[in-house]
C-alpha cells in the first residue's frame, strides 16, 4: 500500500512524515523544501503478532508495510507548473490514497502560504490542482483516442467514459463525485487520476487540541463537516508530539508518554488504521516456528487469491485453507486445541477471507 503524504507548505506535513517514518525528511519553515518525494516504510501495528509468536515461539515476526511519500507542498497553479506543478502531481500518481494534511493551529511564528489559517481553503486549493491536471490528462487523450475509436467498440466505450469524466471535471468537480459501474472504474484505472483517489484527511493541531481529539478545535470541526459529506476519513494528529513519541526507544516508554498526555494511541496508528478502512483492507495471519506475520489483502478477497499474496505456486496448486479466528486460536490456548474443539476449518477456493484469519494454505504444485 502507498500513500502520498500532501498538503500546502509549512503545514507540517514532513514533520508528521518524519515522525511516522523516523527517516529524517528535511523540515523548515519556508515553501518547497521537499523537492523530491521522500519515501518511508512504516509497519502496521498488530500486537496479534506477538501474541502468536510467544505461542508459536516463533524465530521472526514480520508485520504488514505501508509506504509513505512525503511529496512537496502544493500551491495554487501547480497544474499549470506553479511551483513544482507537475513533478508534484505526477509523485502522487503513484499512490493509493492521499493523506490530505492540514494545519488546524495558530501560530505566528509559522508562515502560512496563503497569509492566514484556513484548512477549507487549504482543501479547495489542492483540490481544484487535482481536478485542473486530471482535466488537461483527458482532454489531450481524448482527442487521441477519438480518432482511434472509429474502428474500435472497446475504444469507443473508453471514450463515453472519459468524456462522462471531462464533463465532471470541467464543472470543477472531483472523478470522485462520480458514480462509475465497476467497469466504467476498470477502463479509468490506467489513467490514475488524482481527483479519484480516496483522501484521508489529517488535522495537524496542537498538543492540547490531540488530548480530546480536536472536539474542542473549530478548524477540526469544519474539516469533520466537509470530509462527512464525502465519506472521508479524518485524523486528528499533533505531529509533534508523533515527533516526540518516534525518538522514544521501546513500546513501554511510548504508552507511558501517551497516557501520561491522555492519549490511548498515537497518531500514526490512527492513519494508518484510517488509511486501511478507506482502502477497504484487511489482514490475515500466518504463524509458525520460523515467522508469524499479517499479510494486507482487500476485503473481500478470496482464498485462493489471498493465497498468492504469499506465492503465486501456492495459488496455482491451492488445495485447501486451515482456518481459525485469532479469537478462537487465542481463546483455545493452541491450534490443537482449537482442532480438538472444531474450530478449525477446512476452506475451499471461494472462502471469503476475514480480517484475523489465521491460516495454513494446503498446496500441491
Amino acid at each position: 500500500m502507498k500513500l502520498g503524504i500532501v498538503g500546502l507548505p509549512n503545514v507540517g506535513k514532513s514533520t508528521l512524515f518524519n515522525a511516522i517514518t523516523k527517516a529524517g525528511a528535511l523540515i523548515a519553515n519556508y515553501p518547497f523544501a521537499t523537492i523530491d518525494p521522500n519515501v518511508g516504510l512504516v509497519n502496521v501495528p498488530d500486537p496479534r503478532l506477538k501474541v502468536l509468536s510467544d505461542m508459536n515461539n516463533s524465530k521472526r515476526i514480520v508485520p504488514a508495510v505501508i509506504e509513505f511519500y512525503d511529496i512537496a507542498g502544493l500551491v495554487k497553479g501547480a497544474s499549470k507548473g506553479e511551483g513544482l506543478g507537475n513533478k508534484f502531481l505526477s509523485n502522487i500518481r503513484e499512490t493509493d490514497a492521499i493523506v490530505e494534511v492540514l494545519r488546524c493551529f495558530d501560530d505566528p511564528n509559522v508562515t502560512h502560504v496563503d497569509g492566514s489559517v484556513d484548512p477549507l481553503r487549504d482543501i479547495e486549493t489542492i483540490d481544484l490542482e487535482l481536478v485542473f491536471a486530471d482535466f488537461d490528462m483527458i482532454d489531450k487523450v481524448l482527442e487521441k483516442r477519438r480518432k482511434m475509436a472509429r474502428n474500435d467498440k472497446e475504444i469507443l466505450k473508453e471514450v463515453e467514459v472519459l468524456d462522462k469524466v471531462r464533463d465532471v471535471l470541467a464543472s470543477g468537480k472531483s472523478a470522485r463525485s462520480l458514480d462509475l459501474s465497476e467497469d466504467e472504474k476498470k477502463l479509468l484505472k490506467s489513467y490514475q487520476l488524482l481527483s479519484s483517489k480516496p483522501i484521508i484527511y489529517v488535522c495537524n493541531v496542537n498538543e492540547e487540541d490531540a488530548a480530546n481529539d480536536g472536539d474542542n478545535n473549530s478548524y477540526v470541526s469544519d474539516v469533520r463537516k466537509y470530509a462527512k459529506n464525502e465519506n472521508a476519513e479524518v485524523s486528528v494528529v499533533s505531529a509533534k508530539i508523533e515527533e516526540e513519541i518516534s525518538h522514544l526507544e521501546s513500546d513501554e516508554e511510548k504508552i507511558e508518554f501517551l497516557s501520561m498526555i491522555g492519549l490511548e494511541e498515537s497518531g500514526t496508528d490512527k492513519v494508518i488504521r484510517d488509511s486501511y478502512r478507506t482502502l477497504n483492507l484487511i489482514s490475515f495471519l500466518t504463524t509458525g516456528e520460523m515467522e508469524s506475520r499479517a499479510w494486507t489483502i482487500k476485503a473481500g478477497t478470496k482464498a485462493v487469491d489471498a493465497a498468492g499474496k504469499i506465492h503465486s505456486d501456492i495459488s496455482r496448486g491451492f488445495i485447501k485453507a486451515e482456518i481459525v479466528s485469532y479469537d478462537d486460536l487465542i481463546n483455545s490456548g493452541s491450534l490443537l486445541s482449537a482442532r480438538e474443539k472444531g474450530l478449525l476449518r477446512m476452506e475451499g477456493k471461494d472462502y471469503i477471507m476475514k480480517d484475523g484469519d489465521v491460516v495454513n494454505f494446503r498446496f500441491n504444485v
